[in-house]
């Protein structure tokens, strides 16, 4: 049943609703609307100039209206006056077929015309420096081994505690926070769900973590590679297949009994086997979506931390419980993809999933050899296994050389994501630089 917002702004008390959709570069724009103005905006959408965001438009573009998804709102926890609700991008009548949301509702859709329903949960790495982002914001977190660092932890507790508590109150299901393997870094928890809603989530907890952080006087990034020298922020997604969506799945599709063979002994499925062969299939241009920017290169070909390891992915390989490969099964029925960074945009990570994965399911793809070497002490044994793209300009390139995957995310995205993203290229290397003075002047 439609949620009425109107209704839902009375019963809770909300005065104003945040209409929020998510750009190409990950982005969130929002307005604000009264609770009093909200019933016609359910109905016809909120306006916006699309030139004035991070989408291919331009001035002379009609509005583009931001149509509410009402199963999606949030009373903020926090300020409970308010309330967040995703939204759908529309232009004259039709879905702008670019907005990340829209492309993810797409293949959500084609996926389940074939039985499938992609539930996914992702691990949130962010860290909380000082407002101007250039110290981590806790003097005391200097350890050479910081990840689970109880001390640390508890000095941020205050911050880790708010955000746990508002997603225990939101239903959520959190069930683990951490300090993670770099300092001044965090990782929050919470369970797996259909992939829309946690895209949706996911956009809500990148929301709720700065804004928690402000309020406590730091700032929170989930920037790939924001500290040199230690490990990045990473954005892990564990995936699934089931029968159904919601609470009428009954049945993974991807788990299996174990039996011979190198998906099989893990306790993977035929079907899960393709899914993950999709990935494999089209990782090098996966990571231009899944590592969206600049900084996201730092991350993946990053030399070895002050921890030790960076804990990230440079080749094109997949494992069984080992996380020093691109892809890990550490039990039946799911795998991780540890290639997405912090950057990486909510919703086309998860189309980006289901894009690769039915493509490997549809051509019945062959994952390749399973490795289950240390990558990061053993990984030069291995010579037939691609690496993953260098820089953006690479992965942007092996992307527009996949026609595979542009087609199962639409030509109409990929044409603007192609074109934004060579600009920001095209802005960053036009960037005069230090560097380029101390190592050039005296040539």
């Amino acid at each position: 049943m439609t949620t009425d917002l109107a209704a839902f702004a009375q019963e809770k008390g909300v005065k104003y609703f945040m209409i929020s959709f998510t750009d190409l570069f990950g982005g969130q724009r929002a307005k604000l609307v009264p609770a009093q103005a909200i019933a016609d905006m359910q109905e016809d959408g909120a306006g916006f100039a699309g030139f004035a965001t991070w989408l291919d438009l331009t001035p002379a573009h009609p509005d583009m209206l931001a149509v509410p998804d009402p199963s999606s709102v949030i009373q903020l926890p926090w300020k409970p006056e308010v309330a967040w609700v995703a939204a759908d991008c529309v232009m004259e009548g039709e879905d702008v077929a670019q907005a990340p949301r829209n492309v993810l509702r797409r293949l959500i859709k084609e996926a389940a015309d074939e039985g499938l329903h992609v539930k996914t949960g992702i691990e949130a790495e962010f860290f909380l420096l000082t407002p101007d982002g250039e110290e981590i914001s806790d003097p005391f977190d200097t350890a050479e081994k910081p990840c689970y660092d109880q001390q640390a932890v508890m000095r941020r507790y205050d911050v880790v505690r708010e955000i746990c508590d508002y997603m225990l109150e939101l239903g959520w299901g959190p069930y683990q926070n951490d300090h993670e393997d770099a300092n001044g870094q965090f990782e929050m928890n919470w369970e797996f769900d259909d992939a829309l809603s946690t895209a949706d989530k996911h956009s809500f907890f990148k929301f709720m973590t700065k804004s928690v952080a402000e309020k406590h006087g730091y700032r929170a990034t989930f920037m790939p590679k924001p500290v040199e020298g230690l490990t990045g922020n990473g954005c892990h997604a564990h995936i699934s297949v089931w029968d159904a969506a919601g609470k009428d799945a009954r049945t993974n599709v991807f788990a299996a009994d174990k039996g011979e063979g190198q998906i099989a002994e893990l306790g993977l499925s035929e079907q899960g086997g393709w899914f993950l062969g999709g990935i494999m299939k089209h990782a090098s241009a996966l990571a231009a979506i899944t590592n969206p920017t600049v900084n996201s290169y730092k991350r993946i070909n990053a030399p070895r931390t002050m921890s030790g390891a960076t804990w990230a992915p440079n080749t094109v390989t997949w494992t069984g419980n080992n996380r020093t490969h691109m892809v890990r099964v550490p039990g039946p029925g799911r795998f991780e993809l540890r290639l997405p960074d912090g950057a990486v945009n909510p919703y086309l990570l998860q189309a980006v999933i289901i894009a690769a994965g039915l493509s490997g399911i549809r051509s019945k793809a062959d994952p390749g050899p399973r490795h289950d070497i240390d990558m990061y002490a053993e990984g030069h044994t291995i010579t037939d296994a691609p690496k993953l793209p260098l820089n953006m300009l690479d992965a942007l390139r092996f992307y527009d050389k996949d026609d595979g995957l542009k087609a199962m995310m639409g030509e109409e995205f990929s044409a603007a994501y192609l074109k934004m993203k060579e600009q920001e290229w095209n802005s960053f290397v036009n960037h005069f630089s230090r560097w380029e003075k101390d190592n050039t002047l005296d040539i």
